[in-house]
């Protein structure tokens, strides 16, 4: 995770949100707990799904005791059916018990994404279509939740804004039309001409973006049989994205269209975080 963020900005990350749980002490802990007193911590996957987050996890304990010893018992990104030990922690009872809310909140909730991209995955193998995800992200944690995503076995749309161009309506409403708003976006931002993508509503539509030269189009809220109707329109002039409302439920039926892609904005913006739970065991 430590090549999706600086290490430092991952620290800063887990920094704040022990921060928040923390605030000026844990009294519970501090009032029960002997500061010397040692333990092993050890973190279990209760159902079925894809560990991601480890390095946040760990960054949790370690930010409050720099000596603890962690000890990863699975890979990230790997599937797991029997909810197996994930990660096993050692070091100050009162840091690991400090940090296990925090620590489980990031490999939870990263894990929940990385599982609901590797279903996702799984409904499209062999349609030819890829599931992307979107900017419908939790502010803060894009850099991971997309770094999840693509370990559970999906794929990144864009990061944010500025790596690349998708006209959207509003973006044709405020420009004029869809030719206008290709023209000055070719124009403005020529490096980024081959990211151009314009979201399309009906045949009309289709047609003046594959007119303006698009490349791409985003295929707005269509049912299946529209989408299809797409695929025979553009035959193979432009790449093609279902968007809108897509589940693990509908996800095949739109790959069996004959898109190239489906955003699935669900992927972090709905993703269940994944069981997983602590139990702690002192030592001598």
């Amino acid at each position: 995770m430590t090549d999706v963020l600086p290490q430092t900005e991952l620290l800063a990350l887990v920094r704040r949100a022990l921060e928040e749980d923390v605030g000026p002490g844990d009294v519970t802990t501090n009032a029960t707990v002997a500061a010397d007193a040692r333990a092993r911590a050890t973190i279990t996957q209760k159902a079925p799904g894809a560990i991601y987050g480890l390095d946040a996890a760990e960054a949790a304990f370690a930010l409050l005791d720099p000596d603890a010893r962690c000890e990863r018992l699975v890979g990230e990104g790997m599937w797991n059916d029997e909810g197996p030990p994930v990660l096993a922690v050692e070091g100050s009872a009162r840091a690991l018990l400090t940090a296990e809310r925090t620590a489980l909140n990031f490999l939870a909730h990263l894990s929940g994404v990385a599982t609901m991209a590797a279903r996702a995955a799984r409904a499209v193998q062999g349609t030819g279509a890829r599931v992307l995800d979107t900017r419908k992200t939790t502010p803060g944690l894009r850099a991971l939740e997309k770094a999840a995503v693509a370990a559970g076995g999906a794929h990144n749309h864009r990061a944010g804004l500025y790596d690349a161009i998708l006209i959207k309506e509003n973006h044709i409403a405020a420009a004029g039309g869809i030719a206008q708003a290709v023209a000055r976006a070719r124009a403005a931002a020529p490096e980024l001409a081959r990211t151009l993508e314009v979201e399309v509503r009906d045949p009309e539509e289709i047609a003046q973006a594959l007119a303006a030269g698009a490349l791409r189009l985003l295929l707005d809220n269509m049912d299946d049989a529209q989408l299809r109707a797409a695929v025979a329109q553009v035959a193979g002039r432009a790449q093609l994205e279902a968007s809108g409302g897509v589940t693990l439920q509908t996800l095949r039926a739109r790959a069996e269209t004959g898109v190239e892609w489906i955003s699935m904005g669900a992927l972090t913006h709905s993703a269940p975080a994944l069981d997983l739970s602590l139990i702690l065991e002192a030592l001598p």
